[in-house]
């Protein structure tokens, strides 16, 4: 029998981020046996689904805790993002609350597993994010530029100024630093305009759309990745699913979406370390080799199909057997 799931995002489809992603992706794998609702929130005037899924302890906290209070015998679910994870509910209140309330919690790697209060962890489930796969783009023998893509809206905790400075330490003469994204926080964005005036090696292409993001990426050499905090960031799925190695900076979310002997971290905010990545990237093919067997060997991780399949079984078994993981404190 058909349900009606709604899932409540903070983000929407304008601003093209990973909750997003998430929200959007869910439901259409979720489309097919239900019927889905994508919203910023929910009241108690509203129509009651018959599940409930969260994106973001905090910024959803409002939806979730009226729909637990109104309905409480109707299963809920929080997908716990890098704010979340690796801030929020150690300090906030409210992401607190969600955590409690939620009949299930999802994370999107195994490292942040750790971070839950022991309570939580028996309701607690990993569910990698996907992307399709895009055939390699086939690569000159000598091509004119070495292109290494960020990709991520400039905000703190992507510390995009990371990559932009690594662009004055770079020694080999052909390698670029594209940036795709928008500048949220608009200091950011001046620091992106000046660094594009000032030095030849760094452009910033501003926010692309989802598809023209990917097919950029494919193209590039390697992508890079300098946040201070990630939940499960869905750039390095789209790279690795695109033939593209990654090198990140070395936090608790990165490592569990790359694994702990990636060969590819650097320290966060060390544009110089990161600089010296890029230099060795190009030039040394056996490193090269190397991060892009990891990465192949982390694809299958990365499947459609498998999040489908992990997905659709949690809302199973809480729409047919809602005890199954407990009900909220």
């Amino acid at each position: 029998m058909r349900k009606h799931i709604l899932i409540v995002s903070p983000a929407s489809e304008r601003d093209n981020n990973g909750n997003w992603q998430t929200a959007s992706r869910w439901a259409r794998f979720l489309r097919g046996s239900h019927g889905v609702t994508v919203a910023g929130g929910w009241t108690p005037e509203q129509p009651a689904p018959d599940l409930l899924i969260a994106l973001h302890a905090r910024r959803s906290a409002a939806a979730l805790a009226a729909f637990s209070d109104a309905h409480p015998d109707k299963p809920s679910v929080l997908v716990l993002t890098g704010t979340d994870l690796y801030r929020d509910i150690a300090v906030d209140p409210d992401a607190q609350a969600s955590l409690a309330r939620a009949h299930a919690l999802v994370l999107l790697q195994p490292a942040g597993l750790a971070l839950l209060p022991h309570a939580s962890r028996t309701k607690a489930r990993v569910i990698y994010q996907s992307a399709p796969s895009l055939r390699p783009y086939p690569r000159a023998a000598v091509p004119r530029c070495f292109d290494i893509a960020m990709v991520g809206h400039l905000r703190a905790e992507k510390d995009p100024l990371t990559f932009i400075r690594a662009a004055d330490l770079l020694t080999h003469p052909a390698a670029r630093l594209l940036h795709i994204g928008g500048a949220l926080d608009p200091a950011l964005g001046e620091a992106a305009r000046a660094a594009q005036a000032a030095s030849p090696r760094y452009r910033w292409l501003g926010a692309l759309p989802h598809a023209a993001a990917r097919q950029r990426l494919k193209r590039c050499r390697a992508m890079a990745i300098t946040s201070s905090m990630e939940g499960g960031a869905n750039v390095i799925i789209e790279a690795v699913t695109s033939g593209v190695p990654v090198l990140a900076s070395d936090i608790n979310g990165n490592r569990g979406m790359l694994g702990e002997d990636y060969a590819g971290y650097f320290a966060p905010g060390d544009a110089a370390a990161l600089a010296r990545l890029i230099d060795r990237i190009i030039e040394d093919a056996a490193f090269d080799a190397l991060l892009r067997r990891q990465c192949a060997a982390r694809a299958a991780l990365f499947a459609p199909s498998v999040e489908q399949a992990a997905l659709r079984d949690l809302v199973d078994n809480l729409l047919l057997q809602p005890d199954t993981y407990g009900r909220p404190r």
